[in-house]
């Protein structure tokens, strides 16, 4: 896990592809409301309080159990081939210089199962490939210097893959 500041980006650098490659999901989190904030500054304010306190919900041994159900999803060989062709076809668009990488794949194939997992099945659908194709894949992205400057946005490149790639019936 990493944070990442878009504002005054002077001073710092993009992480290598091989570095980037390596996170799983990229999420924007955003400002929080007014409510949230204020209680920001409450928390400030009474900084010597441990606050928000903790309490333990699961055990160690609970937590690597439920770590392993995603394992125990099952993904059907027409899906199999559904993520490939996701990943490989970010490797073909005219406006990325690096698309996904097979390490990028198997993050889809993970997340993709996780998905499954919280929606309370034991197998995979493409509904759940889709829900979470942006946030696993388009920070892999390496768009083309002309992509750059034209300002395309890499989500759109993978609404554009999902939209183009042919969705395997379950």
């Amino acid at each position: 896990m990493a944070t990442q500041n878009p504002v005054e980006m002077a001073g710092t650098f993009e992480l290598p592809e091989a570095q980037v490659d390596r996170f799983l999901v990229k999420t924007a989190v955003g400002y929080p409301d007014e409510t949230g904030e204020i209680e920001l500054l409450r928390r400030r304010a009474a900084r010597e309080e441990r606050s928000p306190r903790t309490e333990e919900i699961l055990s160690a041994e609970r937590v690597r159990a439920l770590q392993r159900v995603p394992e125990t999803v099952r993904v059907e060989e027409d899906l199999l081939s559904y993520l490939v062709t996701i990943a490989r076809a970010t490797r073909e668009q005219s406006t990325c210089s690096v698309g996904v990488s097979p390490r990028g794949t198997q993050r889809l194939f993970e997340a993709a199962r996780a998905r499954a997992v919280l929606s309370g099945r034991e197998f995979v659908t493409p509904d759940d490939v889709k829900s979470i194709a942006e946030a696993v894949l388009a920070h892999r992205l390496v768009l083309t210097p002309d992509a750059a400057v034209e300002e395309v946005e890499k989500r759109s490149v993978i609404e554009e893959v999902l939209d183009g790639v042919p969705v395997p019936t379950v």
